[in-house]
């Protein structure tokens, strides 16, 4: 019999309460004795008769509550359900059957978790004790998975511990739980104890297990696992094996990851974007295109996670061109764009200037909502900054009403790359007042524009603030952006200084300094530090090889440069690209290897660049080679460039040879094309602030005494102006 506890449910339900409480049809069903006709002479076979009836009236009626509880619990109703369950109780009581209460039990447990009703459910535990159910079968799985809905992982262990069935389904069910709640080294604990009781793991154990053994790159109970595996009687299963290819990816051994593909006895799509993803976790780029190749043919599904990992190594590897097209074919398939695939569209755009698609991209997350995310929004106006639309960037970052520092620096970001200076610096004042802190990514944004404008005040002050601040020690980016700030502004040796006190150096380190040593025209020094990078086991990357070239080109160092560009491609597998081409020909244009400089341009696999013809057509004026400038003047000229300065230096070469019908087209050309010549700026020191001076400016009169000053000086040491190839006054004043 049940305990005195088992009824606290029934307290204070009076029978005239529980009448009004079941259905007038269920009345019916129960015919009632008339106790007053009753003769006391009946004899025993008629009162057997009577037990009898009053017994399977009982059963109907407990068939009919269960019905009743059935339907609260589908609708949900979970009071209506616990006052059913209270009935069926006390019918239960009065029939002596026990086991006719588990299964309302275990729909009530199953409706607690499903409602989220963690008191409710807890009664019915406490119940479930008192009737000592508390070790069967069938319950134990489902308060498992009670106590795991609402995270009480202690009590789901506390109930699997103590059950003393050998069935791994309560485990299962608390490893799981602890993986999905990143507890992984008690999901591993609790594997061990589940072993040590001699119960045996099955195939919906070891998902779990190897999860959490990926996760916290525990290598070696990984292998043991995978032992316990492939010692294990169990047929091959599909998820165990795509569980053991995603933790060996996890542990780095791709190897043994594509091994186990390899061997796989059939693939899904799990399998497939399992293995892609153990590639792209290592920036294996190649191999992960090739099996995403390999995955198309074959016919298998492919999600949106797969489109958006193969689309992001294309961002990666600069196949900016080739992102799109993977999002577009995506678009084709029928998968929407989610907010991932937008950020890789709205990067790609930024980075070829498709400033259309992007707003094209811009539109579909309007439509679709995506533009409530500020990662999103924030791709956005980094999108229309690098596409030089600073003003959409700028809508866009006002309508923001809870900016981040995320936010903040993609605007200042797209100030410094367009050269704004002024908007940069009261944007980052305005930072400040709405206090935001900047964080290191701010300051390596506004450093290099401290070094563009020649104005390295702010640059020192950023240097104090990072210095003053023990949590950008460690931040490579912002000593790597201070190094070069001050190697641009020609303060090398400020620039050696900070080198020299950094713990930690990459490519990019040394790159910077490289390059300042270059234009302060100290090659040797340049390729001495180049070659001690090289000694320091730091690979070179195509930017470090521009800076090599570009300090020999500017420093006459010719075989250097030659032996530098060839070993590039055979030490250090660089492909050149347009701009390693560009410094080769100014290096043999500067040193007056005109026929080595053309060479270069018509053997090299791209299409020289207006600059590229600028450096050769200047190299032809100072060497005065009209042959090669005039041929280099007319292929600049079919590129029908916008910068002024082209023109300027065509018609001086054109004004040299004599050759006044082609002078005549050049101005045509910049007329026609709508380009004017922009009067030479600089930005002079006036004492507290930098000022702009251009040419003809008046109002800085005192600028004028310097500058003949500086004449002065410049005749006394003997330098004499060169006209050789100038255009006299009246012609360029007609060019400009």
């Amino acid at each position: 019999m049940p305990s005195s506890s088992s009824r606290l449910v029934l307290q204070g339900l009076s029978i005239s309460r529980i009448q009004k409480f079941i259905p007038k049809k269920w009345k019916q069903s129960v015919k009632p004795v008339d106790i007053q006709s009753s003769q006391p002479s009946a004899s025993y076979d008629y009162q057997r008769h009577e037990l009898k009836t009053c017994t399977t009236d009982d059963k109907s009626m407990l068939e009919n509550l269960l019905a009743s509880l059935k339907e609260f619990v589908i609708q949900g109703n979970l009071l209506k359900a616990f006052n059913s369950f209270s009935l069926i109780q006390l019918h239960v009581s009065s029939i002596a059957s026990y086991d006719v209460i588990l299964h309302p039990i275990s729909l009530l447990l199953v409706s607690c978790t499903k409602l989220k009703s963690l008191q409710p459910g807890k009664q019915l535990h406490a119940q479930i004790i008192s009737l000592a159910l508390e070790q069967h079968p069938l319950l134990v799985p489902k308060l498992v998975t009670f106590y795991s809905t609402f995270n009480l992982l202690d009590d789901a262990q506390v109930v699997t511990e103590n059950c003393n069935f050998l069935h791994p389904l309560p485990w299962n069910l608390l490893i799981s739980s602890f993986v999905k709640n990143e507890h992984f080294e008690e999901a591993l604990s609790a594997y061990r104890k589940m072993v040590n009781k001699g119960i045996r793991p099955d195939n919906f154990t070891y998902p779990s297990v190897l999860k959490a053994c990926g996760e916290i790159l525990d290598v070696d109970f990984g292998r043991m696992v995978h032992n316990s595996i492939n010692g294990s009687c169990h047929e091959w299963n599909l998820y165990v094996h795509n569980a053991l290819i995603s933790m060996y990816g996890k542990f780095g051994q791709v190897h043994v990851a594509r091994d186990l593909f390899n061997k796989m006895l059939e693939k899904d799509d799990v399998s497939w974007n399992t293995m892609i993803s153990c590639y792209a976790s290592k920036s294996m780029w190649g191999e992960a295109f090739e099996l995403f190749d390999g995955m198309r043919a074959e016919g298998v599904e492919l999600n949106f996670i797969t489109w958006n990992t193969i689309a992001g190594g294309c961002m990666q590897t600069g196949n900016f061109k080739g992102s799109l097209e993977l999002l577009s074919q995506m678009r084709s398939s029928g998968i929407h764009l989610d907010p991932v695939a937008m950020i890789i569209g709205l990067g790609a755009c930024s980075h070829i200037g498709a400033l259309k698609l992007g707003k094209e991209i811009h539109g579909s997350a309007i439509r679709s909502c995506c533009d409530v995310f500020e990662n999103v929004r924030n791709a956005m106006i980094t999108m229309y900054s690098r596409c030089k639309d600073l003003r959409h960037a700028y809508i866009l970052f006002q309508s923001i009403d809870a900016k981040s520092i995320i936010t903040w620096n993609s605007m200042l970001s797209g100030y410094t790359h367009m050269d704004r200076s002024e908007e940069a610096s009261f944007l980052f004042q305005e930072m400040l007042l709405s206090g935001v802190e900047p964080n290191f990514v701010t300051i390596a944004s506004i450093l290099p524009l401290c070094a563009r404008v020649a104005n390295l005040q702010h640059g020192k002050e950023f240097h104090c603030y990072i210095t003053r601040h023990k949590v950008f020690e460690d931040r490579l980016l912002l000593w790597n952006a201070l190094v070069d700030m001050y190697a641009r502004s020609g303060k090398v040796l400020t620039a050696k200084r900070v080198f020299d006190l950094m713990r930690k150096r990459d490519e990019v380190t040394y790159t910077s300094l490289i390059a300042g040593y270059g234009m302060q025209r100290e090659g040797q020094a340049a390729i001495k530090l180049f070659e001690e990078m090289l000694n320091l086991q730091i690979k070179p990357d195509h930017v470090t090889m521009v800076a090599v070239l570009s300090a020999c080109s500017h420093c006459g160092l010719i075989i250097e440069g030659q032996l530098w560009f060839e070993k590039m491609q055979s030490f250090y597998g660089i492909t050149p690209r347009l701009e390693h081409f560009s410094c080769m020909v100014d290096l043999y244009g500067r040193a007056g290897l005109l026929n080595k400089a053309k060479e270069t341009i018509t053997r090299m696999p791209y299409k020289p660049s207006a600059a590229m013809w600028a450096t050769l057509l200047g190299a032809c004026r100072i060497h005065g080679n009209a042959d090669i400038g005039e041929w280099a003047a007319e292929k600049l000229l079919e590129l029908r460039p916008e910068n002024s300065g082209y023109y300027v230096l065509i018609a001086n070469m054109y004004a040299a040879a004599g050759c006044w019908s082609k002078l005549a087209k050049v101005r045509t050309s910049m007329r026609d094309l709508g380009v004017k010549k922009s009067p030479g700026c600089a930005s002079v020191d006036v004492g507290s602030v930098f000022s702009p001076f251009v040419v003809g400016d008046t109002s800085h009169k005192e600028i004028y005494q310097v500058l003949d000053g500086l004449t002065e000086l410049m005749k006394d040491a003997g330098y004499v102006a060169w006209d050789k190839f100038g255009l006299d006054g009246e012609v360029l004043e007609e060019i400009e």
